[in-house]
């Protein structure tokens, strides 16, 4: 429902004359359209403001595609999730109004940035505000995986927790290790940051070139992809999914890791060979591996990686905290805001 509709029903009790003078200036604001119920920051810093006039799909499920192509049939912005496809299709349906897409997501794989490029649309996005919950849980499942509390939760529930044994449940820790970061980011450097009161020996990266600035936040040596693979004891993938970084962990990738590396994975599903992961993981040619994303997302429940003791899948939950998705919420209607206005965004992807 239009939010207008609300404060237009007050003023009809109140004074009928002035409805027509009130309907007609609401009219004219911008119509936004908002693919899902967003956390409530951002949706007071839309009605505050007085700018806009947005209808909202209310649910925490989707906006079905067909629903979807109805909705953003003459708006003039759109704030959207990371499920929406903005594509071609949906660019046309939206019409030659639309100005801006701004999107509660640091990643934006799911826009089509070469249309949305050729019509002129800006395009707003919410890095840095996660940085600290996706690190926190990164090293989270890193240790979860690692040391193999999923596993070791499931033997205590189901009985399988008897007398102390030697080698039982033994997993890889952090002291002295070598911990790898594919994609050397805020987010990888957070990650590192978080790590080194584990006594880590060394970190090193890769990245499609050296970033000397951030490397040296965290003492980082820069290596090839190949060697980022045979050093690693703890291999951490942050890199953004780009043509460049689809599947490229793969089977050529852990062939060459340890048989004690654990793989850990936040950033995007697209960048790993799920066929190739399980092959290296049910041949212990590594030791573990814990993702957060996956492709497809939700993950089909007869998956081969769920019957893995030594993979660890949760459900895209990196960015999952109260105040990290409350201000991915609020910087996507500021950024949505700054773009209808013409002004420079507080967070721009620069096409």
């Amino acid at each position: 429902m239009w939010c207008t509709r609300t404060a237009l029903g007050r003023l009809q009790r109140i004074a009928p004359c002035t409805v027509t003078g009130f309907h007609r200036a609401m009219s004219m604001l911008p119509k936004v359209f908002v693919t899902r119920k967003v956390p409530p920051d951002g949706l007071d810093i839309l009605r505050k403001s007085g700018q806009v006039q947005f209808e909202m799909w209310d649910s925490d499920d989707p906006v079905p595609r067909v629903e979807l192509l109805k909705k953003v049939k003459g708006c003039d912005g759109i704030l959207c999730v990371l499920t929406e496809k903005i594509d071609a299709q949906l660019l046309e349906a939206a019409g030659p109004n639309l100005k801006v897409v701004s999107t509660m997501s640091v990643g934006f794989d799911h826009l089509s940035l070469d249309e949305l490029k050729k019509r002129g649309i800006r395009v707003g996005y919410t890095p840095d505000v996660l940085t600290d919950c996706v690190a926190e849980l990164t090293v989270a499942l890193l240790l979860a995986t690692s040391r193999r509390l999923i596993e070791a939760t499931h033997e205590a529930k189901t009985g399988g927790w008897g007398t102390w044994r030697t080698l039982w449940l033994c997993g890889h820790e952090l002291a002295n290790s070598t911990v790898g970061i594919l994609g050397l980011g805020r987010i990888g450097v957070a990650i590192a940051e978080r790590l080194k009161p584990f006594k880590v020996k060394k970190f090193i990266y890769t990245d499609v070139a050296e970033r000397p600035e951030l490397a040296n936040m965290i003492e980082a040596e820069y290596v090839s992809l190949d060697e980022l693979a045979k050093q690693s004891d703890f291999l951490a993938v942050c890199c953004a999914l780009t043509p460049e970084t689809h599947g490229i962990c793969n089977w050529n990738l852990f062939s060459k890791m340890k048989k004690n590396a654990i793989f850990i994975n936040t950033s995007r599903g697209g960048v790993v060979n799920q066929e190739d992961l399980y092959e290296a993981l049910s041949n212990d040619l590594i030791a573990g591996a814990g993702l957060d994303v996956t492709t497809p997302e939700p993950l089909p429940t007869h998956h081969p990686l769920y019957t893995l003791k030594n993979c660890v899948i949760l459900p895209h939950i990196a960015s999952a905290s109260y105040t990290t998705r409350n201000n991915m919420s609020a910087l996507a209607a500021n950024n949505l805001l700054a773009g209808l206005r013409g002004e420079p965004m507080p967070k721009e992807l620069k096409l």
